[in-house]
């Protein structure tokens, strides 16, 4: 794996020589896990440099020769090649015998002699390091390759457990090379193949014999060769250039990982950057290991300790930036890697108070301060760096995405950093780059909503510079633009909110105007989505300015059309998550503002949310409704979505779910229960009949009728609804919650509601509750105009429901108010010319109407009277059929009513009630509850003295042994209560629609008695009649209702029961004594005490 191919053959290979004050050489120091050496540490130059841009930071110029140098390579080139064997023989015994060669001790005459001119003193030492100089001086001096590969190639067998023999022997190296290179090469690659492979996987932690010590880091020597190579390759670095880089990086990656290998590396590093700069064809050659070699760097930085003890972390970014200038450009993935490994090393550090407390024991402690002042300093030029090589405003994006954890941070200190970078970085753009480009990245707004949510950060530091941010980034986009007078605006705004109204919210308000005018509309709405994103902290603060600046901005009227969709779909999102009840509310103002704005794209947005079944979404309607002009456009809007019906044809059964008109129906559904929108329902209640209604006919035109007739109305098990039982319950709830029970508790109590589960009776349910609604004046004005406008419309469904209720509607005492025979003519024929059979028929019908047709009032009453004597004679023939055929005159007669004939009939009916045929006994009490409502209003007090007769009958009748019959009796009982006025109507109209058992009979018998005051004794004369009743139900309800009587208002008895009253109670009550139902005994028992005591108290 170490072969890469031949390498390259440069011609001409010259000599370049460099002081050895350019070298890092490390020091053997401290050489625990968590520490990092200082060899590494700037020159003063590099010191000046850091921070300011443009300059070359890792730059130093090389010094000339000194005088006693050139003396020694006159010495060396004097030499023969011999001599030179002889000398570095002798050179490699010494280094290899001592640590430090001592002059007095140096016996060879060679040496001597080489080293006499230098006129060093007797007694002074000679440093290991200047031996291995003069080694690496005199290969370089020779003439003969073999002597070169054969002396370095020993020279590298030496130990290399210490950092200044392996630094020493780079040198060397490296020096040679300037005049070998291919030879060194060879004699690396050598050196790779036998022995830094085989060392490359043992444990620096392992307790090795003496000859594993002594290889144990020949990678990092090798690390340091190859440094030391491309410092003295000079313009011949780049032919060369990627197969060092690669065997660097294959020797760091393969090599175990101490503190010696990554120190190696990072000074190879440096000395490759250092030789590239000073090359000036290293900007037009194409590099092909950048990348590996950046992934090396980043892997020593990931693994620097969490405290600052040395310049590692401000070495390894500058290097990294230097390497980022080279051809090709980095790739974003690269970068995105070495921004986010940069950024976590240094943000993560400690606040700056604890630095210095987090250092481990050391001799001599640095200063922290500027350590970490530096470390941030290269991390500024590494993005002025990437900016610089990228002038464009996608850059700036990407640099700042990078930034957004940080910006995000709940640690203070992060946060600060990480706005100050950011300051920084916009400043120097500001003044040194010009952007290149006009592009506009959408994520631009999303950088700009989190520094705004720093506004109100807790460190005074942090919200300036956040504030500063967001002024540069305005500057940026208004210098794109290339707008003066904008620019002009901004400073004048600026100084102004600087100085005078850092007191107010004011301050905020002209930046979000600014930004409404530079942003576009997809950086406006990832502003807005951040701001958002913000309303779901914690932190109160934040919360607060985050749902400030989104009203602000809603207030500003600055959303587009296209921004509505993805603006809502944030907020419902966040919703949930939202902490503070305030926050809500405020949030509900700005939807209210949106949708002021944008109503239908609102409601669409809206609709498609979720569906309305699960009932998130509703909290966004309801504040739609805090305005009442919004809310009837929002109910109108629903209206024509639900009136959005393609043909059965035209929808898949996959597509049926996401139906606009089915969202649009469970949306009112949910709405007609919502108390924000009580008053708008009712103002369209006409609108949303209608389209109910047709609605239901369209389900069944799809057939999806499933579920429609399985629902339980007092199941506790919470279900979504079929769409064709939403439509039901929407319609049933629409007159429920608008107060116009009457017409809900008609069709209940008829059970009228079934017949809307099917096709086939759907036009009777339609029939029945237009019936009920003329019947109580239920909205019929508003209803009629929108029957005439389906009646013109091309669909068939319009046609038949309009035609239904406008011939129904004809028997309403008040239709002539709202529309003339003409008109109603009119509207009629246009039935007659539909292709559907039943509008043609009943186009027909409601022109032979009374009201079409007024002769037709004198003819049904002679045929009323005709059949009157018939029906009251002492036998009637076929009694069902009379009294089917009387109702029908009786609607038919509508508003004319049939006068006093009504009486006679009420008080004949009242006598079929105790008819032993079960279907005369509901027949006669369903059209009493007609009869009493037909005499008008001059025989309306009679009527009601009829219903008050009626009701005792009526109650008991209640526990009739045929359910048909109960069914009967509860709407007519109720008809007589809504008659008579009674004040619990509705709640009457509950217990007996839905009640069970003795509660709900001791409520109705509360309603009954309380709402007839006075009237006790004559409920008592009633009821005894049913003691003798053959019908134990009967029976038994009238002891129960007598016994509550006297129970309850025994008192009030004493002074309306009379003599006479007393004894005929007494006479139905002896005959319970000898009665064979134990229950009658018992009660005759228990009341004769009762009927005794108040014997004494009643009046003649």
């Amino acid at each position: 794996m170490l072969e890469c191919g031949p390498a390259p053959a440069p011609q001409d290979l010259c000599s370049h020589q460099e002081s050895l004050s350019m070298v890092a050489a490390p020091s053997d120091g401290f050489h625990g896990s968590q520490w990092r050496s200082t060899c590494l540490l700037p020159t003063e130059e590099q010191k000046r440099d850091v921070g300011h841009p443009g300059r070359a930071t890792l730059d130093e110029s090389l010094g000339d020769r000194s005088p006693w140098e050139e003396e020694l390579l006159g010495q060396i080139r004097a030499m023969s090649d011999s001599q030179r064997s002889r000398v570095l023989e002798a050179i490699q015994h010494r280094i290899e015998e001592h640590t430090q060669l001592l002059w007095k001790e140096v016996a060879d005459p060679g040496i001597r002699e080489l080293l006499a001119p230098l006129n060093l003193e007797p007694q002074q030492p000679v440093e290991k390091a200047f031996l291995f100089l003069v080694y690496g001086l005199i290969l370089r001096e020779c003439a003969s390759s073999d002597l070169v590969r054969r002396h370095l190639m020993r020279l590298l067998e030496l130990s290399h457990q210490t950092a200044g023999q392996r630094e020493g022997m780079a040198v060397a190296s490296g020096i040679a090379s300037s005049s070998h290179l291919q030879e060194v090469w060879a004699t690396l690659e050598h050196l790779g193949r036998t022995r830094v492979l085989r060392t490359a996987c043992t444990s620096p932690d392992y307790q090795e014999p003496y000859a594993d010590v002594h290889w144990r880091w020949v990678s990092s020597t090798s690390l340091l060769c190859y440094g030391h190579m491309a410092l003295h390759a000079g313009e011949h670095i780049l032919p060369w250039v990627d197969n060092v880089i690669s065997r660097m990086v294959y020797y760091f990656s393969c090599s175990c990982y101490d503190n010696i290998l990554e120190t190696s590396f990072l000074s190879a590093a440096v000395m490759l950057v250092k030789a590239l700069k000073q090359e000036h064809s290293t900007r037009r050659y194409r590099f092909t290991q950048i990348p590996e070699l950046i992934q090396c760097l980043l892997a020593i930085l990931q693994k620097e300790p969490n405290f600052l003890a040395t310049l590692f972390r401000q070495k390894i970014i500058l290097v990294i930036m230097e390497l980022s200038k080279l051809r090709p450009s980095l790739k974003p993935v690269v970068k995105s890697r070495i921004l986010q490994t940069c950024l976590q090393s240094l943000y993560m550090l400690p606040p700056m108070e604890m630095l210095k407390s987090c250092l481990p024991p050391l001799d001599l402690a640095p200063d922290v301060m500027v350590l970490y002042q530096k470390s941030m300093q290269a991390l500024d030029l590494l993005l002025q760096t990437f900016i610089s090589e990228n002038k464009s405003m996608d850059e700036m994006c990407f640099l700042l995405q990078h930034t957004e954890p940080w910006l995000k941070s709940d640690k203070s200190h992060e946060c600060k950093r990480v706005v100050q970078t950011i300051f920084l970085l916009l400043k120097y753009v500001v003044d040194y780059v010009k952007l290149t480009d006009e592009a506009t990245p959408s994520m631009l707004g999303h950088q700009i909503g989190l520094l705004m949510l720093l506004w109100r950060d807790r460190d005074p530091v942090t919200q300036s510079h956040s504030r500063q941010c967001i002024y540069l980034l305005l500057q940026l986009l208004i210098q794109q633009k290339g707008s003066m007078g904008q620019f002009m605006h901004l400073n004048k705004m600026k100084n102004f909110e600087a100085k005078a109204l850092r007191r107010s919210e004011m301050k905020f308000y002209n930046l979000v105007k600014a930004l409404d005018r530079s942003l576009t509309p997809a950086q406006h709405t990832q502003l807005i989505l951040t701001l958002l994103g913000g309303l779901c902290s914690h932190d109160h603060l934040q919360c607060d300015l985050a749902s400030q600046l989104v009203l602000m901005i809603f207030q500003n009227q600055s959303i587009k059309v296209e921004q509505v969709a993805e603006i809502l779909q944030g907020l419902f999102q966040e919703l949930p998550s939202i902490v503070f009840k305030n926050i809500l509310q405020t949030m509900m103002k700005a939807v209210t503002m949106l949708g002021t704005q944008h109503t239908q794209e609102t409601v669409e947005v809206m609709l498609s949310l979720c569906h309305p079944s699960e009932r998130q979404v509703l909290p966004l309607w309801k504040a739609l409704a805090s305005n009442n002009q919004l809310a009837r456009k929002v109910l109108m809007l629903l209206y024509m979505k639900l009136k959005l019906r393609p043909p059965k044809e035209l929808v898949r059964l996959s597509q049926q779910a996401e139906l606009i008109s089915l969202l649009a129906l469970g949306t009112i559904y949910e709405l007609l229960y919502t108390r924000e929108y009580k008053a708008t329902v009712r103002w369209a209640f006409a609108g949303i009949l209608v389209g109910l209604l047709t609605q239901l006919h369209y389900l069944f035109e799809l057939d999806v009728v499933e579920g429609i007739s399985d629902y339980q109305e007092d199941s506790l098990e919470v279900k979504p609804l079929s769409p064709c039982r939403t439509c039901l319950e929407a319609l049933k709830g629409l007159f429920w919650t608008t107060n116009y029970w009457e017409v809900f508790a008609y069709l209940q109590l008829l059970r009228g509601w079934e017949l809307f589960e099917h096709l086939e009776t759907y036009t009777e349910g339609v029939t029945l509750l237009a019936r009920a609604m003329a019947h109580y004046d239920c909205e019929v004005k508003a209803v009629l105009g929108q029957a005439v406008i389906s009646l013109k419309s091309s669909e068939e469904r319009d046609n038949i429901v309009a035609i239904l209720v406008i011939t129904e509607f004809l028997n309403s005492q008040e239709l002539t108010q709202y529309m003339s025979r003409r008109a109603m003519d009119n509207f009629l024929s246009l039935g007659l010319s539909s292709p559907n059979q039943l509008v043609r028929a009943m186009s027909l019908k409601g022109l032979t109407s009374i009201l079409m047709d007024p002769k037709k009032v004198v003819l049904l009453r002679n045929q009323l009277a005709g059949l009157l004597d018939s029906f009251m004679g002492p036998e009637p023939q076929d009694l069902m059929g009379l009294m089917e055929i009387l109702g029908d005159i009786l609607h038919s007669l509508g508003t004319q009513g049939i006068g006093a004939t009504s009486i006679r009939m009420a008080q004949h009916l009242l006598s079929l009630f105790e008819d032993e045929q079960a279907p005369v006994r509901g027949g006669a009490i369903s059209l009493f509850g007609d009869v009493v409502h037909s005499g008008g209003k001059k025989y309306r007090p009679a009527l009601k003295r009829q219903a008050f007769q009626a009701l005792v009958p009526l109650l008991f009748h209640l526990v009739d042994s045929c359910p048909a019959v109960v069914m009967k009796t509860k709407l007519t009982f109720l008809r007589c209560a809504i008659l008579l006025k009674w004040e619990f109507r509705k709640e009457l109209f509950g217990k007996l629609a839905w009640g069970h058992g003795l509660g709900a009979e001791n409520d109705i018998f509360i309603y009954m008695v309380e709402s007839n005051f006075g009237s006790y004794h004559q409920f008592l004369m009633q009821a005894l009649i049913y003691l003798g009743s053959p019908h134990k139900n009967l029976k038994r309800m009238a002891m129960k209702f007598i016994g509550g009587i006297l129970q309850d208002y025994f008192t009030d008895l004493c002074f309306s029961l009379k003599r006479g009253d007393l004894k005929i109670f007494k006479k139905y009550l002896e005959v319970l004594k000898k009665d064979s139902d134990s229950v009658s005994r018992r009660f005759y028992q228990n009341f004769l005490e009762d009927i005794t005591e108040l014997s004494k108290f009643v009046r003649q």
